[in-house]
């Protein structure tokens, strides 16, 4: 087996990354669609049972989160006097932090406890690839609860989540994972797969995290210093966390080995320009959310915003102050908004359009 080759810079990316995908183009002389049908008839293995196994479990999530929050998170959060408006959306939070502390848990498991070597060596990923070849049982595992779970998460953000500002991005978001989950195991790339997950979804449990303790530092008409305390340092670690794994890891391990790395370990790869954008597509998301995060930081430093809230919300208070009369055109608030309750994707989506 190879020595471990070390990460690259950035420069080395780009000059080499370019260098393999020009290479690819120039060496692609009958792309299309029928080269797609062929490739895919010639490549993918998926059985029937495996996306209806999938498929249950995005069914089985939604289920869970549905008792969940009406019976364990939401009476929790009446029973702490959490605000109104933080007890409509605390239940959320809670969810995705279980999940997302069980599936970066399980990633690392995967990737430090095991033989595993994709981390360190991320050019192994595509080592002895062949089509068809047996996904480990223990990889399966962790394919079948990120794809269902992301399955159940284009339902949520439409009909369960809070609507925030960002909403139409992060249903794009799920549709790109999933489609790189389906896919990736379809055509037997479940090694760089894993490592994808698990370079995202450490951010995803500081986020959730934080939140909890923003929702938590107000209950009860007392104000708790210890979560707002433990909230900044989140957001602190959040955001060295957010730019760490997924605009410096992300790129140099995954990205370096899908543009280049993989043409020379497989040279015919198959669907090589389709998964390349789906991962591109990733990392401009990644770079559209780290502006929120820039955007936090600059209103925290020029006065705007005193304490700690998510900016991707929208602004309850700024909206009360400027609903007047209702003008002919004017968009009206929804009742649910007038409330303080947060905005439901499936019910009021159309009038904030």
């Amino acid at each position: 087996m190879p020595r471990p080759e070390p990460m690259p810079g950035y420069g080395q990316l780009l000059q080499r990354g370019y260098r393999s995908l020009a290479g690819a183009v120039r060496g692609c002389t009958d792309c299309g669609w029928a080269l797609s049908r062929r490739t895919w008839a010639e490549n993918a293995t998926l059985a029937w049972s495996e996306p209806l196994l999938c498929l249950l479990g995005a069914i089985g999530w939604t289920v869970l989160r549905q008792a969940a929050s009406g019976r364990v998170f939401r009476p929790f959060g009446e029973w702490c006097n959490l605000q109104p408006k933080d007890v409509a959306k605390m239940p959320e939070s809670a969810w995705k932090l279980l999940f997302y502390t069980l599936s970066w848990s399980y990633g690392a498991y995967l990737l430090f406890f095991t033989e595993y070597p994709f981390f360190h060596d991320p050019p192994s990923v595509f080592y002895g690839w062949e089509k068809g070849m047996a996904v480990p049982r223990d990889i399966a595992v962790a394919y079948l609860l990120q794809g269902s779970f992301y399955g159940h998460s284009i339902y949520a953000t439409v009909y369960m989540d809070t609507w925030r500002k960002d909403s139409v991005v992060m249903l794009v978001h799920h549709v790109v994972t999933l489609t790189l989950i389906v896919f990736s195991y379809a055509f037997r790339f479940h090694n760089v797969g894993i490592l994808v997950l698990f370079l995202h979804d450490i951010s995803d449990v500081q986020l959730e995290f934080t939140k909890l303790n923003v929702y938590f530092k107000h209950r009860g008409g007392i104000y708790h210093r210890l979560n707002d305390v433990i909230s900044n340092l989140g957001f602190l670690t959040f955001s060295v966390s957010w730019f760490w794994f997924r605009l410096y890891w992300f790129p140099l391990k995954v990205l370096y080995a899908t543009c280049h790395t993989s043409l020379q370990t497989v040279p015919h790869i198959p669907f090589y320009f389709f998964f390349n954008a789906l991962l591109f597509a990733l990392m401009l998301m990644n770079v559209y959310w780290f502006l929120y995060i820039l955007l936090f930081v600059a209103k925290v430093l020029t006065g705007q915003m005193q304490e700690m809230s998510d900016v991707r919300d929208y602004d309850m208070e700024d909206s009360k102050k400027t609903a007047g009369p209702k003008k002919l055109g004017e968009l009206q608030l929804p009742k649910s908004w007038k409330e303080g309750k947060p905005l439901k994707n499936g019910l009021i989506k159309d009038k904030r359009l």
